[in-house]
């Protein structure tokens, strides 16, 4: 079992960068104890999925966690604690009669490559995503099904195995047949690149520890055989035979194999074209493999090679809040850099305070990382919590809004700044070659008391900045000279206007600065709300000397 267990954590570190991430910081107590947690919280998925058919987590982000458990390991070699073995609430009553085996996982394309190198007489199949048995016949006869378990037994799932029209109960085919494969979930036209896993191994796993099938379910399960230890020596035979004895789809997905490049073909064909299954990577197999009596936990003549992760294990580092324009709060970890698909990412934005404070999460807390649409991060899960819990200290809601922050006082700044970058973007002035790294310049050298200071700014006195010379402080002018011919439609927007409106040509700041409620509404697409807005805006305290400096400056429409 030891043996298994390091073959089973050298694979998990050659799928997952987390082997070669940095040691954390802790003292011996601290490490005892995270090391602790997450043995606990291993052994619970474990427990669930095994005994009740629960996958209470994504199996990627279980593989990472068990990664990130041997990386603790290595860097705390006094912890004092022992291994989790995962399959150790596996085992069952009944004795495999040939070993299930596992799979050694390649990490990537070089390791593809060498693996084909070094071997002659492949095969290639999609890797099934869903629950391994052995089936056992005598004589044509069903006689058993026997549930993976820790490899070497499981449960008995003969009764399960009556009801299910995917398992012949008869043969052709004269003493012991032993076929081992997987009891999975059936899916229309299923592509993996879009869908994922879709939960298939759990509604098998379910369905299989119930203690009755009812029709639809039973019917709802499929079986794809990946080996007959006891069957003919070479592969096509094998297939051969299988598809005569009913196996068809072991034929059908199973693939020469002489080169990486065919290899590379099959992964990404089966990754983004339609399947009747799951599946989760491709397995390479070599014809001729050892007598069955011989078979090892993982297997020298077999490996996986997993499709891109769609989910990443990363450990929050600290929580930052965004105060946007509007005064918006909005919560962002930063988390310990976790490669995803071709990104490598380090920021996370929760969206809301509201869904932080629900969460509760806070350094060293370890989470889950999905891309939207293959492009957006976002947050899946709270995988489990550290031991410690620092206190975070979050920016309070009632001093911010859309009426606060027009000048830069020590807890307005991030809003501030946020207003500044609203009115020089597109969405306001569109001033060209100025962003966020020209105001936070300005600002540090307190030349913005207020949002309309840089309109009196001359070449002189940007140059002192630090950053600024000459041609920049002249093209800085220029831009800046720019503003002063905006119309005043692009100077509403520029300053905050809760909503853009169409105006009359010969609109300015005192005529909607005088329309009351009921005036606004009168507009099109204008509603009780919107109205509000507007009417709060024109007349904001805070606007009002805005509003002078710009009628002083010779803006238009002020």
């Amino acid at each position: 079992m030891l043996a298994m267990q390091r073959l089973i954590a050298l694979s998990l570190c050659l799928i997952s960068p987390l082997c070669l991430a940095a040691c954390p910081d802790w003292d011996a107590a601290r490490a005892r104890q995270e090391i602790l947690n997450l043995q606990q919280q291993l052994s619970t998925w474990n427990e669930a999925y095994h005994r009740r058919g629960l996958s209470l987590v994504d199996d990627e982000i279980y593989d990472q966690s068990r990664a990130r458990l041997h990386q603790w390991y290595r860097c705390f070699p006094e912890r004092g604690a022992a291994e989790v073995d995962p399959l150790a609430t596996a085992a069952g009553p009944v004795m495999h009669p040939v070993r299930q085996t596992g799979l050694g996982k390649l990490a990537d394309e070089a390791a593809v490559r060498d693996w084909i190198e070094r071997r002659s007489d492949l095969w290639i199949q999609p890797k099934v995503d869903g629950v391994a048995a052995t089936l056992v016949y005598r004589d044509g006869q069903l006689q058993q099904l026997i549930s993976r378990g820790d490899g070497a037994s499981g449960q008995d799932w003969t009764a399960h195995a009556r009801q299910l029209p995917a398992i012949p109960q008869q043969l052709s085919a004269a003493g012991e047949v032993i076929l081992q494969g997987e009891l999975y979930w059936r899916l229309e036209s299923h592509v993996q690149a879009e869908a994922g896993g879709s939960g298939a191994r759990s509604r098998v796993a379910g369905a299989m520890a119930r203690n009755r099938l009812d029709a639809g379910t039973a019917a709802a399960i499929g079986l794809f055989v990946w080996d007959w230890p006891n069957g003919p020596q070479t592969m096509p035979a094998r297939l051969e035979h299988l598809a005569a004895l009913g196996f068809a789809d072991s034929q059908s997905f199973t693939r020469p194999l002489t080169s990486f490049d065919q290899a590379r073909h099959w992964r990404e064909q089966w990754y983004r074209q339609p399947l009747p299954f799951a599946s989760d990577g491709v397995v390479l197999r070599q014809g001729q493999r050892p007598p069955a009596e011989r078979w090892q936990a993982e297997p020298h003549w077999a490996a996986a090679w997993k499709y891109p992760l769609r989910s990443a294990l990363a450990q929050v580092r600290t929580v930052e809040f965004r105060i946007g324009r509007s005064g918006r709060i909005t919560p962002l970890l930063q988390l310990e850099p976790v490669q995803l698909d071709d990104r490598q990412i380090r920021t996370l934005s929760l969206g809301s305070l509201k869904r932080w404070q629900k969460l509760d999460i806070r350094p060293g807390d370890q989470v889950s990382v999905v891309l939207s649409g293959q492009a957006i991060p976002q947050l899946g899960a709270v995988i489990w919590r550290a031991s410690e819990r620092p206190a975070v200290v979050a920016p309070d809601p009632g001093q911010y809004h859309p009426g606060s922050c027009w000048q830069p006082t020590p807890s307005c700044e991030q809003q501030f700044l946020a207003r500044l970058n609203w009115l020089s973007g597109k969405q306001g002035l569109d001033l060209p070659g100025i962003g966020a790294g020209t105001w936070q310049a300005l600002l540090d050298a307190g030349l913005l008391p207020d949002l309309l200071a840089w309109l009196e700014l001359d070449k002189e006195v940007l140059q002192q900045v630090a950053g600024i010379g000459e041609t920049r402080a002249e093209a800085l002018v220029s831009t800046f000279d720019q503003a002063r011919n905006r119309p005043l439609t692009l100077w509403l927007q520029a300053l905050g206007l809760p909503s853009r409106l169409p105006l009359e040509t010969d609109a300015d700041w005192n005529t909607l600065a005088s329309r009351s409620a009921a005036q606004w509404q009168a507009q099109p697409d204008i509603g009780p709300t919107r109205a509000r807005q507007l009417l709060a805006f024109f007349n904001s305290e805070q606007l009002q000397p805005l509003r002078e400096r710009l009628r002083q400056a010779g803006i238009a429409g002020f």
